[in-house]
């Protein structure tokens, strides 16, 4: 029996996957793939396969399932596709850690299959927390189930309050590096095209994460998700623009002390942690050094020009499915946003728009859940086709 910790990584191909993979490749005595899957990147999944040897990968694209079957079939490596698959693979009982990097909603329903097996969660997609952050965290808890977050920001905060756990939290402080657009006026921001807003100073993040981290809504979403994994309420959480991101978030305490997590950034730091958890391994990673950052600044964030936040912090206040609104518009108004249909301050109209106008629920079910996400996302899609 192999004391190695058995990993299955959804959405292996994107940003935090591959860093996932590098991770696990520094640690072959730690840990091994048993599941990889991709939705439409074949080519790299199979390459992944070929160099990871994992027992199973699923290729959400159906279409491309025999593409990838056929190039792993001399491999003796199982291959399934779809949606059904992908929520059935994480049940496996070879899997001992899920690595949910999977882009937006389509984490959730992996998530919850995963969670319901009694697989831990080394959490990367905020969605699922801020879609349905009382469902999942009640259902983990009924499983015996922990979540260690991923993102930076929460990983700091876990990672501070590491030896603290039976001391009450005051305050929760997440940093923001302020995107490419801090301290920018609303008649810049009118005419700023994908390409300006893809370019993030500090971190290497796929599109949809870069503009929402632009748009200040990736802070919004994980201000969102902070409430559920450490059980606060909204005016126990802050946001500070830190533009070095050196600072990756903090606490403060009831005696007024603050505890703050600092590194290069760097994602495989939280992914390691996440998933050794409670040891720290050894890593080769770059080190920060701070006679390269003399100063470190912090200012309030642009709530007023950036009203992604703001609306991410009414949605958490009205509670119920509008946390779920709020994510189901953001994704389509970043989607149309990335194909030049609409402006980059009509994604926050179009969120705002798309709250008032879907059902509110104070207690959704998962069906519930469902149908505010299919309903929220029409609602964005005509108001669209309303401005086009």
């Amino acid at each position: 029996m192999s004391d190695k910790k058995r990993v299955a990584i959804l959405g292996s191909t994107g940003s935090i996957g591959t860093q996932t993979l590098d991770v696990i490749k520094g640690h072959p005595d730690k840990f091994e793939v048993e599941v990889l899957t991709a939705q439409n990147n074949a080519d790299l999944l199979i390459q992944q396969a070929l160099d990871f040897k994992p027992n199973s990968v699923v290729i959400a694209n159906e279409s491309l399932y025999y593409k990838v079957k056929d190039a792993l079939l001399p491999a003796d490596i199982k291959v399934y596709a779809g949606e059904k698959a992908l929520n059935q693979i994480v049940e496996m009982d070879t899997i001992d850690v899920v690595l949910t990097a999977l882009v937006g909603y389509s984490g959730l329903i992996p998530t919850i299959h995963a969670i319901s097996a009694g697989k831990q969660i080394a959490l990367a997609n905020k969605e699922t927390l801020v879609v349905a952050g009382e469902m999942i965290t009640q259902l983990a808890k009924e499983k015996g189930v922990n979540i260690y977050p991923v993102d930076s920001e929460h990983s700091a905060i876990f990672q501070c309050l590491v030896g603290e756990f039976h001391n009450p939290i005051e305050k929760i402080i997440l940093t923001a590096s302020g995107g490419p657009f801090r301290g920018k006026e609303r008649e810049f921001l009118l005419h700023v095209t994908k390409e300006q807003a893809l370019k993030h100073p500090n971190w290497d993040m796929g599109a949809k994460i870069t503009i929402d981290s632009a748009s200040l809504m990736n802070k919004g979403l994980e201000v969102i998700e902070a409430k559920w994994l450490f059980g606060v309420k909204k005016e126990q959480i802050e946001v500070v623009v830190h533009p070095q991101s050196i600072i990756h978030s903090l606490i403060q305490f009831e005696d007024g002390s603050i505890k703050a997590q600092l590194g290069l950034p760097d994602m495989r730091i939280p992914i390691q942690f996440a998933l050794s958890y409670p040891d720290r391994l050894k890593a080769d990673f770059p080190r920060f050094d701070f006679s390269k950052y003399p100063n470190l600044t912090f200012e309030q964030p642009d709530m007023k020009t950036f009203r992604n936040l703001k609306l991410a912090f009414e949605a958490l206040e009205r509670g119920g499915n509008v946390p779920c609104i709020l994510n189901a518009a953001n994704e389509i108004a970043v989607a149309a946003f990335l194909r030049d249909e609409i402006g980059f301050l009509e994604m926050s109209d179009l969120i705002e728009e798309t709250m008032e106008k879907a059902g509110f629920i104070l207690h959704p079910s998962l069906e519930d859940y469902i149908e505010t996400d299919k309903m929220s996302r029409k609602i964005t899609h005509e108001l669209i086709k309303s401005k086009v």
